[in-house]
């Protein structure tokens, strides 16, 4: 066998699906955004959202407390601000205004979409019996908005260390799923 042992901290960069995304936040009339790649859909409808936020994140807080939030969805043309977003606390800085990304009302919750991103998702904590010990909250999608002019986005995935991969080509097989 030519394969050798994997670090188990690292595995991780192994299994990230999704794309990152910046999750907003709001209380107290501020908004907050957060980078974010640890999230998996568990279910379709209505559709469920598990995410991990750490207990150290500014997000967090807010997120238990208000128990809800928007998941933007950015393309790799806001990538470095994706990072950028990533790399600073929202406690004492406006990423809004750091990173020029455009706060817009959602219909459902208090939280801003974040307008350059490609598609938006409104949500609200559904279970949060997992928030203590694993800092996992399942949120349920209430809303969702996408930029019908972005006909093929390409979202960017982590895989650690500051290395992303950029969605890319597309392939059509048969499948039975709608």
């Amino acid at each position: 066998m030519s394969k050798k042992p994997f670090p188990l901290s690292k595995v991780y960069r192994l299994l990230e699906p999704g794309p990152v995304v910046l999750v907003t936040t709001a209380s107290k009339g501020r908004a907050n955004i957060m980078t974010m790649s640890w999230h998996t859909m568990i279910e379709f409808e209505p559709p469920l959202v598990g995410c991990v936020i750490s207990n150290r994140n500014y997000s967090f807080d807010i997120l238990k407390a208000t128990r809800e939030c928007v998941i933007n969805i950015p393309t790799v043309e806001l990538a470095k601000k994706v990072v950028g977003c990533g790399n600073s606390s929202g406690r004492k800085m406006d990423k809004f205004k750091k990173f020029s990304l455009t706060p817009v009302a959602a219909s459902c919750v208090k939280a801003p979409l974040i307008d350059e991103c490609y598609a938006n998702l409104e949500c609200k904590i559904v279970d949060g019996k997992m928030v203590t010990k694993y800092n996992l909250f399942i949120l349920e999608v209430v809303k969702a908005w996408i930029d019908p002019a972005q006909k093929h986005p390409q979202t960017i995935h982590h895989q650690g260390k500051g290395t992303f991969m950029v969605a890319g080509e597309t392939i059509q097989l048969p499948s039975r799923m709608k």
